[in-house]
């Protein structure tokens, strides 16, 4: 995977990145906190491709879209328009 931060690290971009790689990646390698790395990886996108009405943040009137992490920054459940669509193990 070659990926980069962005040159002013409010991204992260990559011809292959999961969300749980992406903030994993950020947290351990670029020494980012987990609260902005999940912020690159869900705002700025949504920014970019002006959608950021509806997506990249967890607020009343957005599309409930949730990945839910672990303590180690794996996927253990994603919702989209607030309905389950994946759960770890099933």
């Amino acid at each position: 995977m070659a990926s980069t931060s962005s040159p002013d690290g409010n991204s992260f971009a990559g011809r292959v990145a999961t969300t749980d790689r992406v903030v994993r990646t950020m947290v351990t390698m670029a020494d980012v906190s987990v609260l902005d790395a999940v912020r690159m990886a869900t705002r700025t996108p949504a920014r970019i491709l002006e959608i950021q009405d509806r997506k990249g943040a967890l607020i009343h009137g957005k599309d409930a879209d949730i990945v839910i992490f672990n303590d180690d920054i794996q996927i253990q459940m994603t919702m989209v328009n607030g309905r389950i669509i994946y759960t770890k193990g099933n």
